[in-house]
């Protein structure tokens, strides 16, 4: 078995490409495109395998690009499990605007799952034991996939002594937070629609990690900040670190990237703080590259001592 899993309900071959400029009604001549094996969960899997972690990614997939997407996992050497469906899997596309320095983002729905095959990843995802008991399933779900599918994992996972490590939005989140999981990771968008509230300070975003907390919705809150930093919140205390100053290539795929250097540093049996730490550096690596490249070993290794732990009172 492996150490930790990793559930993509929904994944996609994401195609990168750059332009002068985005404009309507025009022709925009773009670069050759980069081609990245994508989904949430499967970024996390990429980046743990770089890191040395024994890893599975797990997914449906179906169709030629769904075939194109694990022979780019294979290529990269992630130790990955399809399950076969009838449709075909989706496309993302990103287009980098040279002049701005922005990031356009063009995600599909994917395809519409039977009943039989959501199934299916529900009852795999809770047949395979991970040896540190951590799952993370991470992106949106399918058409045809319930909102509450996170919610039935949670508690199914938990039922077993298993933990979830969560990163999603909107119905799905929610419902999931009411089962209850072991870590999850919002965006400041993602939790400002959870809470209701605008929280612009950070007192209002802390006391709404706490909630969290206090409520037994997630024994760890990861709020990701983009430019701000992050902030980490637990029953054990809360701390906040600061985002590096380093060029950004393209935003895609940091997330992801904190996510998996966190769930690396947790696993590895290393204290929150430093999990902070380690988080931080792996976002802010996988700004240096184009598309969804994610971050490399080496970047994170140089970048982690520069990042500043602030325990919060």
């Amino acid at each position: 078995m492996p150490a930790i899993l990793t559930l993509t309900p929904n994944p996609a071959l994401d195609v990168f490409t750059s332009t002068p400029r985005v404009q309507p009604e025009h022709k925009l001549r773009c670069t050759a495109p980069l081609l990245h094996p994508g989904g949430g969960g499967i970024n996390v899997a990429r980046v743990l395998a770089r890191l040395g972690t024994d890893v599975l990614a797990l997914f449906p997939a179906g169709g030629l690009t769904g075939g194109r997407l694990q022979a780019l996992l294979e290529a990269e050497q992630v130790p990955n499990e399809v399950l076969p469906i009838a449709g075909e899997t989706r496309e993302s596309f990103s287009a980098h605007e040279e002049a701005s320095g922005q990031d356009f983002r063009f995600v599909l729905p994917g395809p519409l799952l039977s009943e039989s095959e959501w199934q299916a990843c529900l009852e795999r995802a809770c047949q395979l034991r991970p040896t540190s008991g951590l799952v993370v399933a991470s992106g949106s779900l399918p058409p045809g996939a319930p909102a509450d599918f996170y919610a039935r994992l949670a508690r199914r996972l938990a039922e077993d002594g298993r933990r979830l490590v969560l990163d999603s939005s909107g119905a799905p989140l929610a419902s999931a937070l009411d089962v209850g999981v072991h870590l999850v990771k919002p965006s400041l968008r993602e939790l400002q629609e959870w809470t209701g509230a605008s929280l612009q300070t950070q007192a209002q975003r802390r006391a709404a990690c706490e909630a969290l907390v206090r409520s037994g919705k997630a024994a760890i809150v990861a709020l990701s900040l983009g430019p701000e930093g992050a902030l980490l919140v637990s029953e054990r205390g809360a701390w906040q670190a600061p985002a590096l100053p380093v060029p950004v290539v393209s935003t895609i795929g940091a997330g992801d990237s904190f996510l998996a250097g966190l769930v690396f540093a947790l696993a590895s049996g290393r204290e929150l703080p430093e999990a902070l730490r380690t988080a931080l550096a792996a976002s802010a690596a996988a700004l240096l590259s184009g598309g969804t490249a994610l971050c490399q070993p080496q970047d994170l290794a140089r970048l982690a001592p520069q990042v500043e732990i602030r325990p919060l009172a």
